[in-house]
């Protein structure tokens, strides 16, 4: 039997304290942790080879095993990451990383392993350029089993009619209004990953960069662009005109994704919006995603 590994203490302090999303808090699943890695490494003929890595919802254990070398992906169980498996499965590597194995039901992932160096260690317009390319492979029929775009947008709609003193009301009217042009008979019609940005695409052997976790959803790939301007936010500030730096960095995405790049800053402009008033209580949080609101408006 495999010992029980060591959580890190900067990923525990993430995970501590979170709601169920829907079924699993994060102190609980933090107890668990220990023990479910080693049974899955056990299970899987693994053995750890490096230290734990972590993100914002995943301890990451370089392991060799029957596959070689790879990465066992542990997540923190809640719905954005529910049908990451089954992204990987449709891709299968092409653009993104390749999944060797998965346990749904353990939220475990062995995945192929890639460098540690990912889209901040290149130009930030290198790496639009490669985000754009990549939304273009990875780009696919949506599969039954995600959520649909258009059953979000009514219920952002209505978050947004809703407002907060602390967001301005006349973006939150434009969103919830633009929310309504933006609806359509072939809305769902991809496989998106709505979470596509710097730090999540790597450096691999096989090809120069790959995409890694991914948030599915069925919808359209000017959705997807959001993320790539509300990153990075130290960029924006220490450009000389951030309006402009903005809206380079959405036209060199759709340029090479092949998107509407009006349809993109719409998108971008209601994913912003919704940011503001999922967080409008940190008036940080707020003037960085107003920051990028108003760059979408003409």
């Amino acid at each position: 039997m495999i010992a029980a590994i060591e959580v890190p203490a900067p990923f525990a302090e993430r995970i501590a304290g979170r709601a169920p999303e829907p079924t699993v808090s994060g102190d609980d699943w933090l107890r668990r942790l220990p023990a479910l890695a080693a049974d899955v490494l056990d299970d899987w003929h693994l053995r750890v080879t490096g230290d734990p890595m972590y993100g914002e919802c995943a301890l990451v254990l370089p392991v060799t095993g029957p596959d070689g070398d790879a990465v066992l992906k542990l997540t923190w169980p809640h719905a954005e990451a529910a049908t990451e498996h089954l992204a990987l499965r449709a891709w299968d590597g092409i653009g993104a990383v390749r999944l060797l194995r998965a346990d749904p039901r353990r939220w475990a992932l062995l995945l192929e392993r890639l460098e540690n160096r990912d889209l901040t260690t290149v130009s930030v317009l290198e790496g639009c350029e490669v985000i754009g390319g990549l939304m273009a492979r990875l780009d696919r029929a949506a599969l039954p089993q995600l959520d649909r775009l258009s059953d979000l947008a009514p219920r952002w709609a209505d978050l947004c009619r809703n407002g907060s003193p602390n967001v301005p009301r006349r973006f939150t009217e434009q969103a919830a209004a633009l929310l309504g042009h933006l609806a359509g008979d072939d809305l769902d019609r991809s496989l998106v990953h709505q979470d596509l940005h710097f730090t999540n695409v790597l450096a691999a052997d096989r090809e120069p960069w790959l995409a890694i976790d991914p948030k599915a959803l069925a919808g359209e790939w000017e959705f997807a662009v959001a993320p790539v301007l509300w990153n990075l936010p130290e960029l924006t500030r220490a450009a000389h005109n951030p309006r402009t730096h903005l809206r380079l960095r959405l036209g060199l995405v759709c340029e090479s994704a092949g998107l509407d790049e009006d349809r993109a800053a719409a998108w971008t402009f209601v994913r912003v919006v919704v940011n503001a008033l999922w967080g409008a209580d940190s008036p940080e949080w707020v003037t960085r995603m107003v920051t990028v609101a108003k760059a979408m408006t003409d």
